[in-house]
């Protein structure tokens, strides 16, 4: 695939690849690239606006705990304490401080303007700026700086004694969005104020096609079907698109499927890899599925983490169990410390784990604190894996909010820290989620990275009313997922990313991103129609009528599900009529222990897995009129040491599902195992066939519908009885990673990832050029488009477009297309088209 037709592929791809690099790239892809020009997004020419110093800090006094401690401790103690003071200079202390370094006096209390504090942070000298080969200081840290040396320089705590909880604000400040004409939504209402300040214009909506592939791909993780699409431009009422998004957001199962690639991210399951071969792993699978299906509010989701209630969502604080020995700071208990604080919390407690940590004021005692709550017993603490003979005290990392009882059971302590964590007095808690889903939607947080809460927002206000707002709401992540969506905020043009981790960032609008690598492995099978036709993961689906199909186990005894004689065939029959032949029909066909399947006195297939429900093409074997469908059935035990069946009694079962579509019926003709099916424990000639008379043959006996114990096959069944019209669509994320998800940065999963890389790198390029995984589906997806007889090539360029851009080609591009698909159309010309369309930033990009 893809030779011989370089230069076109290159004509119409020009420079897609650099989609795969995130936005950050598109400002390199230039004019000159061949794209179409909504894909060259960029920042505004002119450069982001700073803000004006804070208002009014001149006017109050400094909190020197609150205001300052956090601007010394994150951007200067690291390099300026006792143990390492760069330049002689210590922050240890406010005399340290006044002593000054090598350079002389640092500070001049009262007179911001002779210190040399000051013209460095402001990077006076370039060459001698603080903090030293790192990003500027924001300038409202500058001017809080200012402050409070002219207010004297108070200094009434020792910094090293300064500890990590009591710095942080946990309480939600009540939020009320200033009215603003003609704005409903209170996002649009706090930042109207915001960019006024920031002497910003909001841009003016995106159309609908770019508006609704964009939520789209945020809410369910698909792209819009070209119907979808038309039905949706065509609708002129002001209020389609707040009821596109409840839409949406009601699709339970696409929702489920979509938000659980997330979620195992940050939860660290998965379906394969470290810890599960040997048993030292668990997944949460199911329950999170059911969980994200039913939309559970988010309290009881992270209480039910955190204090499982038997087996479902154990596997996330039970961590993985390394083979070996392991450091002290990997153990299972600390595993959970640092993934309920990081993902919960947006608080790094890795690094105290070891030690005091470098990096923030969270020491070892918090982290061990923590991690005792999760252990069997008391822990002793080890400093860089050497014992300190010390035994950790239980406690939360924000004891302010509540105590921890040492003496309780391990599953009461679990479960006070639920309560603890999900308090509503926690605002720590509902920040960090409305935070993460904020970045999710809009490509950066309110405060980034999201794993760093301790940094500011850049709309304070706007992070605390919305966190504030989804405890009002009983914490029902969708009414907030809803607010985000609606707002004028998220409907902007999309922006460049160059600015996503700049202190000074101002918000202009959605920015530019990627789509994952289960998104655009789902995107890709939806442009090729190539689907999986099994998980490698199997969830229970909620839905009645998937979980329990048609008919019922049956055999010549009820009691038979629980034991029956082996080593004896049975024979079942039943006759059935159809109004005409049909155009598509199936059987599904299972038996405990193996079976022979008849149609119309033809063997069509044979099977003795029983777990593994049979699916049987039944085209050509039935016909208008009379037909039987007919199995013989054998039960017997596991194979004994001889390695032969055993005859020995056990349970046994048959179940039979026909499905016929025939011309102009609005449904599926069922026919299923019931009690109207007859068996005999002989089979004379003709048995099997039209024409047998089986009055003497007895009624089947019913053991229970297809769901029933001990076979509990139900989901299974109504898997492999699926419309050949409409087969399943196993999505990317019931799939173990494939080369292709992984060059795409689906991360194994043995720790905890919140946010995936988005640069570029050389797996990704020698994957999409030339992995397998992506040529099959491509290859696959030609011959569909290609049909039988070839179709013609402007037919098939339309619908790949149509397709993969929810679009029509423009003249140049269908030129270029129907040359590379040939004349008549080739399945190698049409799988270069699709590869070179999914090459594209316009397929790659959330804009």
């Amino acid at each position: 695939m893809k030779t011989g037709q370089g230069i076109l592929v290159g004509a119409l791809c020009g420079a897609g690849l650099i989609a795969m690099a995130g936005s950050a790239a598109l400002s390199s892809v230039g004019t000159d690239a061949g794209l179409p020009a909504v894909l060259r997004v960029g920042a505004p020419d002119e450069p982001p606006a700073r803000f004006a110093a804070a208002v009014g800090v001149q006017a109050r006094q400094i909190d020197f705990r609150k205001e300052i401690v956090p601007i010394l401790k994150q951007q200067c103690y690291s390099c300026h304490n006792d143990d390492k003071s760069r330049g002689g200079l210590s922050l240890a202390s406010r005399e340290t401080l006044l002593a000054g370094g090598n350079s002389g006096s640092a500070v001049v209390p009262g007179n911001s303007g002779e210190s040399l504090l000051m013209r460095l942070v402001r990077g006076d000298d370039p060459k001698r700026a603080m903090p030293y080969e790192r990003p500027r200081l924001p300038d409202a840290q500058i001017e809080l700086l200012r402050a409070w040396i002219d207010q004297g320089l108070a200094w009434d705590v020792p910094l090293p004694d300064v500890d990590a909880a009591s710095q942080y604000e946990l309480a939600l400040r009540k939020v009320e969005p200033p009215a603003e004409p003609a704005l409903t939504n209170p996002i649009d209402q706090l930042l109207a104020a915001y960019w006024r300040t920031a002497n910003r214009e909001p841009g003016a909506p995106v159309p609908d096609a770019l508006f609704a592939r964009r939520v789209y791909l945020d809410v369910v993780g698909l792209l819009p079907t070209p119907d979808e699409l038309a039905e949706f431009e065509r609708d002129v009422r002001a209020e389609k698109r707040a009821e596109l998004i409840r839409r949406l957001l009601a699709d339970r199962e696409r929702y489920a499927e979509h938000w659980m690639s997330y979620w195992n991210d940050l939860l660290r399951n998965d379906y394969a890899g470290a810890g599960y071969i040997d048993g030292g792993r668990k997944q949460i699978s199911q329950w999170l599925y059911a969980a994200l299906y039913e939309n559970m509010p988010y309290d009881r989701f992270v209480a039910g983490l955190v204090a499982p209630e038997g087996d479902g969502a154990a596997g996330f604080t039970g961590g993985i169990v390394w083979r070996g020995v392991v450091n002290a700071s990997q153990t299972p208990p600390m595993q959970a410390a640092q993934n309920v604080s990081q993902v919960f919390l947006g608080l790094n407690l890795k690094c105290a784990s070891c030690h005091d940590s470098f990096i923030n004021d969270w020491k070892l005692a918090d982290a061990y604190g923590l991690a005792s709550v999760f252990a069997d017993g008391p822990l002793e603490m080890h400093r860089c894996d050497q014992s300190t003979g010390q035994t950790a005290t239980v406690k939360f990392l924000f004891p302010q909010l509540g105590a921890i009882d040492a003496a309780a059971p391990r599953a009461a302590r679990q479960a006070r820290l639920a309560e603890l964590l999900t308090h509503t007095d926690n605002g720590r808690f509902s920040r960090t989620i409305v935070n993460r889903l904020w970045a999710r939607f809009f490509g950066r947080g309110l405060i980034e990275p999201p794993d760093e809460m301790d940094r500011p927002a850049w709309s304070a206000d706007l992070l605390d009313y919305l966190a504030s707002d989804l405890v009002r709401h009983g914490y029902d992540l969708k009414h907030t997922m809803e607010l985000m969506l609606a707002s004028r905020a998220y409907q902007m043009p999309a922006v460049d990313g160059g600015e996503l981790t700049a202190d000074d960032f101002v918000f202009h609008g959605p920015i530019v991103r990627r789509m994952t690598g289960e998104q655009f492995v789902d995107a890709v099978r939806q442009v090729t129609g190539n689907w999986p036709s099994k998980p490698n993961v199997r969830i229970a689906t909620l839905g009645a009528a998937a979980a329990n199909p048609a008919g019922a186990w049956i055999w010549n005894d009820e009691t038979a599900g629980a034991s029956a004689p082996g080593g004896t065939p049975l024979y079942f029959r039943r006759a059935f009529s159809l109004p005409a032949a049909p155009q598509d029909a199936i059987a599904v066909v299972t038996c405990d222990n193996e079976f022979t399947l008849y149609v119309n006195g033809s063997k069509a297939a044979t099977g003795r897995d029983h777990y593994a429900p049979q699916r049987v093409d039944l085209r050509g074997h039935l016909g208008v009129g009379e037909n039987v469908i007919a199995v013989q059935a054998l039960n017997f035990a596991v194979t004994g040491p001889d390695g032969k069946p055993s005859t020995a009694a056990n349970p046994a079962g048959l179940y039979v599902l026909i499905r016929a579509w025939v011309e102009d019926s609005e449904a599926a003709i069922e026919v299923a195992s019931d009690a109207s099916w007859r068996w005999s424990s002989s089979a004379a000639d003709g048995w099997n066939g039209t024409g047998f008379d089986a009055a003497a043959w007895q009624p089947a006996a019913v053991i229970g519908p297809a769901n029933t114990a001990p076979w509990m096959l139900g989901e299974r069944i109504a898997e492999a009885a699926y419309d050949p019209a409409s087969p399943p669509r196993i999505r990317a994320v019931f799939q173990i990673a494939d080369p292709l998800t992984t060059a795409l940065g689906r991360p194994g999963r043995d720790q905890v990832v919140t946010v995936r890389p988005t640069a570029a790198t050389t797996l990704q390029a020698l994957e999409l050029t030339n992995g397998r995984t992506l040529d099959a589906m491509l290859v696959a997806g030609a011959a569909r488009l290609r049909g039988e007889p070839a179709r013609a090539a402007a037919e098939v360029v339309k619908e790949a477009y149509g397709l993969a851009l929810g679009r029509e080609p423009t003249d140049a591009e269908s030129q270029i297309g129907t040359e590379m698909v040939g004349s008549p159309a080739t399945a190698e010309g049409i799988a270069d088209l699709l590869w070179a369309l999914v090459m594209l930033p316009e397929f790659q990009l959330i804009e």
